[in-house]
């Protein structure tokens, strides 16, 4: 009888081809692809600051930032708010800051019933008063959860802002938001990392208003 021959293959033909090498062109358009939106955003400086003076008028006048946003945005949300209440620069005041996406029952509740365009829009109406600020982040700009929590909060008399990327999206195209902090950009990855920046600015240029004395009228906030 014949020997059977083995099914296994010859490991000189599994050696594994190694990749082409990285050349200075790809990884300078891995760079421009995020330096190049962080440049817009720069721009827009007039945009941010003019959103953070009247965020920094609400804070000073008693109102407290109502932060919220769907999917990958969520975590920013939850990020903004412990920038604000729990300072990590020594020395800068805790200022008053929700996320609306840390309450898994709550979100979950109103979505069961609602659906998911309300979750925001729902605790906007029993949570905020109109001197408070809402903050929407979406990667996208279409989230409807998002846009129908800025609608409420515009509809209360809130100061509203939204970041968004791919050039706003319907969020930013919406009446209901006073400031708009927006990317062209539309990889998810780069809308993240210039919205991080985003956030972060608009953080430092609130305190920046409140260590400028009298621009910021009568003071609640102390």
């Amino acid at each position: 009888m014949a020997a059977q021959q083995s099914g296994g293959s010859d490991p000189q033909d599994m050696t594994t081809v190694p990749p082409a090498p990285l050349r200075d062109d790809d990884v300078a358009r891995l760079f421009d692809r995020r330096t190049a939106p962080l440049r817009e955003f720069a721009e827009h400086a007039g945009t941010v600051a003019a959103a953070c003076h009247d965020m920094a008028v609400r804070f000073h006048s008693g109102g407290k930032l109502i932060v919220f946003g769907a999917g990958p945005s969520c975590p920013d949300g939850q990020h903004v708010a412990v920038e604000f209440m729990h300072p990590v620069i020594v020395g800068k005041r805790a200022l008053p800051a929700i996320s609306l996406t840390a309450d898994a029952a709550t979100v979950t509740g109103i979505a069961e019933r609602d659906g998911l365009g309300a979750i925001f829009a729902h605790q906007l109406r029993y949570l905020a008063a109109p001197a408070d600020i809402a903050l929407g982040i979406s990667a996208d700009g279409n989230s409807e959860s998002v846009l129908n929590g800025l609608l409420t909060a515009h509809g209360m008399g809130m100061l509203t802002i939204a970041l968004a990327g791919a050039g706003g999206g319907t969020i930013g195209s919406s009446p209901a938001v006073d400031h708009l902090i927006a990317t062209t950009a539309a990889d998810p990855r780069v809308v993240k990392e210039v919205q991080v920046t985003a956030y972060h600015v608009l953080w430092e240029l609130v305190h920046v208003f409140f260590e400028q004395p009298g621009v910021l009228g009568p003071a609640v906030v102390s």
